[in-house]
């Protein structure tokens, strides 16, 4: 596990982002609502950790990663990378930021263009940032896909001549290429085998020990989270639930949704010796989500005050945060 130093290296405060719902007629016929993806979520990414990000199909994890490097402009809130506020930044500042802070997409293979041969694509961004001449840039790229688990054959093969494995080798080669501080992962095993699933895993952790990489991890995957991560944010309807270092958590989860997805995953039940929890309905919509704690609707501990109090999240452990009302 890595060792937490005093200063943050990614601090998010608050991130908001909020999709506007339009009539038939689009903005003619005005805004209808909002779809609140997510809603006031805060966390802290230290140098050196991976922090998994954690929770069911529509909980907001992608559109947190996404809108916290302004791939998708942010409604409200705050990401501060080294002393500079991300959602302030100008163009030119962003820029210069992206090299830094790189994100590994769900789907590799909509995020290669297939009309180009792998080199061109991993070598674009050295050339749009200006990066080194044609011969390094080239063998920056070897190098890279050396690093992955790839050969130089590979340099001058199309996206469609890849497998799936190989395809998120090479979303991963992309990222790293630019040599980057602070690498987003969405969902980049999911897709996979479990065979590869754990080479990735395993290549992702060498990894970050080579390179002094700093990880935000994002899944539903509960078992692949505590492989990789040293700590864990647990996300329901655009909010984090709950939040502690990776073994607090797994010995003793204090949320009912924490509790419910890790009762859900073989194996679990029989660590902890109970029985699986089944939560009734669905996950409620953003665009019009329950009073008080959202999860209310769904919780088989709900009390009247749940329904009408939003719960302030308390530190109940060292560093073990929960929102909710039954502490």
């Amino acid at each position: 596990m890595a060792e937490q130093a005093n200063e943050p290296l990614l601090d998010v405060r608050n991130l908001q982002k909020f999709f506007p719902v339009t009539g038939q007629l689009g903005r003619i016929g005005g805004v209808k609502g909002q779809v609140k993806a997510v809603n006031d979520v805060s966390f802290q990414l230290f140098e050196g950790e991976t922090y998994g990000l954690v929770g069911e199909s529509g909980c907001g994890k992608s559109t947190t990663g996404r809108t916290l490097l302004r791939l998708t402009e942010p409604t409200g809130g705050k990401t501060i990378y080294k002393n500079q506020d991300i959602f302030q930044a100008s163009k030119k500042e962003l820029r210069s930021l992206r090299k830094d802070l790189q994100m590994v997409f769900q789907d590799p293979y909509s995020s290669l263009n297939p009309r180009k041969r792998i080199g061109q694509t991993l070598e674009e961004p050295l050339v749009i940032h200006s990066l080194g001449s044609k011969e390094e840039r080239r063998e920056r790229v070897f190098d890279i896909l050396n690093k992955v688990g790839l050969g130089v054959e590979h340099y001058y093969r199309y996206p469609h001549e890849f497998s799936g494995g190989q395809r998120q080798r090479l979303g991963l080669a992309r990222a790293l290429v630019m040599n980057p501080k602070v690498v987003i992962y969405d969902e980049p095993v999911s897709a996979l085998d479990v065979s590869i699933q754990s080479q990735v895993i395993n290549l992702l952790k060498k990894l970050q020990d080579d390179l002094k990489l700093t990880y935000l991890f994002i899944t539903h995957d509960i078992s692949v989270v505590r492989h990789i991560s040293d700590r864990i944010g647990v996300m329901y309807l655009g909010k984090i639930v709950e939040e502690a270092p990776t073994d607090s958590l797994f010995a003793s989860p204090l949320h009912p949704y924490t509790k419910a997805l890790f009762s859900a995953v073989p194996g679990a039940n029989r660590e902890h010796k109970k029985e699986r929890i089944v939560l009734k309905g669905e996950i409620p919509s953003p665009l019009n989500p329950p009073s008080g704690c959202m999860f209310h609707t769904r919780c088989p501990f709900a009390m009247d005050i749940c329904k009408k109090e939003v719960p302030v999240k308390k530190e109940m452990e060292s560093k073990h945060f929960v929102a909710c009302h039954l502490y």
